[in-house]
Formats: structure tokens, sequence, C-alpha cells
């Protein structure tokens, strides 16, 4: 037997339900901020504090309202969640926001905060009932206490010194875990694709055929790529991060490179389709120069001989034996 389950509106909600539905909202921050702080520790022990004061923040809060509604409704408070009200406001799950970098975890603190005020204000402004009118002002005077609290926690614990210090952790942790596998499985890509693809045009000169081996080309050596990358170094020791976030961005990033000068041979005609292929990689191929200048501190003259050219002449290649 299957039962449905109709979300009550916001509006239609008892002042007690209000209540109940505030305690289980700043119980669930206050558990997202303690996840934060966890996942954060290691690395960041001093924004770990920050979210530890956080969450002990919340649980005060959660506390206060449990003794308002003890003085008004009782000890029974009912079961009413987020998830149970149609419109208002939901949490990411941690998860997907703690393997997105300390800045990411920043920012999203600072939306929970901002989201819980603004709908209380906006709740407190459309309530025609007075009493329900002033808890739904409390709530929002409470929620604006939260962020300035941040605010005087990040400067407790984040002096100038330690802030940089972070913050040149998460970029170089970004860098190793994101970007080197990243960039190199789009040289790889966009390198060693170049003479399988080109030989095959210049041999056939059939379009379709030319796709068809760039993209088995592609998805191959992504394949390959992202399996070597995620096998070949644990993260533990050398601190390079998750081996299966630097799979996925060396095994993507590699198809992607292949991909690009293999698109454009699905159109049928042969020299549009080759003129078209030759301009993508001569953009392809400037782009990871740039890349590596831009993040990998590579000189721009060194990256342009070690790409651009060793590129060219791997594009050479491929047109000679195809035209042979």
């Amino acid at each position: 037997m299957r039962f449905s389950f109709a979300r009550k509106r916001f509006r239609d909600l008892s002042e007690q339900e209000v209540l109940a539905l505030a305690i289980s909202s700043e119980e669930d921050d206050a558990r997202i901020y303690r996840g934060y702080a966890e996942t954060l520790r290691h690395e960041f022990p001093d924004s770990a504090h920050i979210f530890e004061d956080m969450a002990r923040e919340e649980d005060q809060h959660r506390q206060r309202l449990i003794d308002l509604h003890r003085d008004r409704f009782g000890d029974v408070i009912p079961l009413i969640r987020r998830e149970h009200v149609a419109g208002y406001y939901q949490r990411r799950p941690v998860w997907l926001v703690e393997n997105l970098g300390l800045d990411r975890i920043r920012a999203e603190a600072e939306a929970m905060e901002r989201e819980a005020e603004q709908f209380y204000m906006t709740a407190a402004a459309a309530a025609t009932d007075a009493p329900t009118r002033k808890l739904l002002g409390d709530l929002a005077a409470a929620e604006a206490g939260h962020h300035a609290k941040a605010e005087r926690l990040e400067a407790k614990h984040l002096d100038a010194e330690t802030r940089q210090s972070e913050e040149e952790a998460a970029h170089r942790q970004f860098l190793l875990t994101w970007v080197q596998p990243g960039l190199a499985g789009l040289m790889d890509g966009s390198v060693s694709t170049l003479a399988p693809i080109f030989a095959t045009a210049f041999a056939t000169q059939d379009t379709w055929t030319t796709f068809l081996v760039g993209l088995a080309a592609s998805v191959g050596a992504g394949i390959s790529m992202g399996f070597t990358e995620a096998a070949s170094d644990d993260g533990q020791l050398s601190g390079r991060g998750s081996p299966i976030k630097r799979g996925f961005a060396s095994g993507i990033m590699t198809t992607i490179g292949g991909l690009g000068h293999a698109l454009p041979y699905l159109i049928t005609d042969f020299w549009t389709a080759t003129v078209i292929a030759i301009a993508v990689v001569f953009v392809e191929l400037w782009a990871i120069a740039w890349i590596q200048n831009r993040y990998m501190d590579t000189p721009f003259w060194r990256a342009t001989l070690q790409v651009v050219l060793g590129g060219a002449l791997v594009f050479a290649a491929g047109v000679l034996i195809g035209s042979g």
C-alpha cells in the first residue's frame, strides 16, 4: 500500500508548529556546522574551531526555543522538519559541500544564516496574528545574531596571518587535487589524440570514420588516464587529495581534450571539418600554455615550447602518416 504525503504550507502552521520547526532547524544547523568542523579539523584547525563555536551557538538558541515551547505549550514538541513544509528553505547535504573546499564551506555557512534570517523576516511581514509576527521576528533577529557571532568568531580565531596561511593551503590543495591532474589530462587528451585523428582524416578523408576514431581515442584515453591517476597515489603521504577526485579530473579533461578536435568531423565536408579541427587544436594548445602559466607558475615561453611545439610535432606526424 502506498501513502501520499502532502507538505504543509508555512502559513498554515500553528505557532506551536512554527516553534517546533525552528527547534528542528536549529538542531540540523548545529549538526551541519559540526560536520564542517570535522571535515576541516586536519588541514584547517582554526576554521574548525569557528564552526565548533557556531554549532554551540546553535545549541544555545535551540535550548532557548525549547524553553519557550515548554512555557507556552508544554514538554511535547511536535515532530516537524524542513522537508514537511512547502517552500521552507532547504540545506544542502554536508557531503555535497565539504568536497568543494574551504572557501565553499565558508560561503555555504554564510548563505545558511542569510536564508534563515530572510525567511523569518518575510514570514513575519506576512503574518497577521500579532503573537506569530513577534515569534517570527524574534527568530529573524536570532539568525541575524548568528551572522554577527560568526564574524566575531572569525576575528577571534583567524588573525590575518592564520587566514592567509589557510587560504594558501586551500589554494595549494585545489591545485594538487583538481588543476594539476586536470591539466595533465587535458595535455594528454589534446596532444596524444592528434596523430590518430589526423592520420585517419588524411588517410580516409571520411569525416564519419575520423569522428569515430577520435571518439574512441578520446574516451579510451580518458578512462586510462582516470584510472592511472586514481591508482598512482592515494594522496595520504603526498597530500594531493582524494584519488577519486583526481581520477575524475584527469579522465574527464583527457576526454574533453581529445573530443575538441574530433567533434568538427561531424561536419560532412572534409576540408571544412579539417580546417575547423586545426583551429580548435590551435586554441587548445594555447589554452594549455595559458593554464600552465596562470596556475602552475610555468614561464609562458617554456609552456609554449612544451605544449605548442610538442603538439605541432605530433600533428605533423599524424598528417604525414595519413598522407603517406
